[in-house]
């Protein structure tokens, strides 16, 4: 399934342009362009308990990821004890609540990361991050590498691109050489 998925990613990409592509890439909730060697889907996909009580948490917690969420309160939002709330949640998710609010606002830094435009300082309060060094701890935590790693994978991932469009032009034929601007 995620292979279809990537597919059309990279023919609306290859249509409409790297912009469009990361914008559905976002409203599907996946990423624009997993790197060798990263998870190939989406945590935030995979977090779907049978539990409604849980399912309810993890619906909160995505739609409030910049506001503070104590494990407290997510158990109140379940009708549980603290306790109660853990055991349940770790039980039909792998993991205990707070980890599931890290990982989900790690990914959903991520893309913002990615793309390159805005300073770790800016994005980190954007997902619910403290500050950037919180956030730069959970991405490794949670990916293996830091948000400059995955910044610099990204840029590199981009620039061959560019450079194979440059190689696919000089194949078609000698005349002069004009490095375009990708589209953005």
């Amino acid at each position: 399934m995620t292979a279809g998925i990537d597919l059309a990613l990279a023919l609306i990409e290859e249509d409409l342009g790297r912009d469009v592509a990361r914008a559905i890439a976002r409203m599907m909730v996946v990423y624009y362009r997993r790197p060798g060697g990263q998870m190939q889907y989406s945590s935030l996909l995979d977090m779907d308990p049978v539990s409604d009580r849980v399912r309810t948490v993890l619906t909160f917690a995505r739609e409030h990821l910049t506001e503070p969420l104590s494990v407290e309160q997510l158990a109140a939002m379940a009708s549980l004890s603290v306790r109660q709330f853990s055991r349940a949640f770790a039980a039909a998710t792998g993991m205990p609540p707070a980890k599931a609010v890290e990982r989900l606002r790690a990914e959903a830094a991520r893309p913002m990361v990615e793309d390159g435009r805005e300073t770790f300082e800016v994005i980190a309060p954007r997902v619910g991050f403290a500050d950037a060094e919180r956030m730069r701890r959970a991405f490794v935590r949670t990916f293996g590498q830091s948000p400059q790693a995955m910044r610099r994978a990204a840029a590199i991932s981009h620039n061959g691109l560019v450079a194979s469009e440059v190689i696919s032009e000089l194949d078609q034929g000698p005349g002069e050489l004009r490095l375009q601007q990708p589209m953005t």
